[in-house]
C-alpha cells in the first residue's frame, strides 16, 4: 500500500524520537515511509522531496529536527501539504528551546503546525486526525484510541479514592 504519511527527520540521531510517530501511525493502520532529509546538508533531495510529495499520494509530512531545526519550515515552504513539525531536543541544541523556536517562529504564509518538544507521538495522531478527515476507517480507529485514553484516566480516578 502507499504511504500516506511522510516521516522525515535530518539525521539518523533523530530516530529514537521520530519513532514514536511511526508507532501512532501503525496503531491507526495508515501507511507510512520513513527516510533522512537534511535541510543543511541535502537542500536539493529536501526540495524534491516535498515539491513531490504530493504527487506520490503522501496526504501529511512529519518533519522532526533538532537544533537549528529548518527541516519543516523548509519542507513547508516547498509544499502545498500540511507540515507537522516535531522539535528535537538534540546534543547541539540548547534545551531544546531553539529547535521548538525555529519551528514556532514561522512567518505568515508558510505554517507548520507544531508539537512539544521531543512530541512525535502527538505528531502520529495529528497526522492521524487529519486523514480521519476523509477515512472513516481512520476516524473510527482514532474515536476507539480517544475512548481508551478516557477508560485509562477513570482507572486512576479509581485508584485514587
Amino acid at each position: 500500500m502507499a504511504p500516506t504519511i511522510g516521516i522525515i527527520m535530518g539525521s539518523e540521531s533523530d530516530m529514537d524520537v521520530m519513532k514514536g510517530a511511526a508507532e501512532m501511525l501503525h496503531q491507526f493502520d495508515i501507511p507510512y515511509e520513513m527516510t533522512i532529509v537534511s535541510a543543511h546538508r541535502t537542500p536539493d533531495r529536501m526540495s524534491e522531496y516535498a515539491k513531490q510529495a504530493q504527487g506520490r499520494g503522501i496526504k501529511v509530512i512529519i518533519a522532526g529536527a533538532g537544533g537549528a531545526a529548518h527541516l519543516p519550515g523548509m519542507v513547508a515552504a516547498n509544499t502545498i501539504l500540511p507540515v507537522i513539525g516535531v522539535p528535537v531536543k538534540s546534543s547541539n541544541s540548547i534545551d531544546g528551546w531553539d529547535s521548538v523556536l525555529s519551528i514556532l517562529q514561522m512567518p505568515t504564509g508558510v505554517p507548520v503546525a507544531t508539537v512539544a518538544l521531543n512530541g512525535a507521538k502527538n505528531a502520529g495522531i495529528l497526522a492521524a486526525q487529519i486523514v480521519a478527515t476523509y477515512d472513516a476507517s481512520v476516524a473510527a480507529k482514532l474515536s476507539d484510541y480517544k475512548k481508551l485514553l478516557e477508560d485509562q484516566v477513570m482507572e486512576m480516578v479509581g485508584r485514587v479514592k
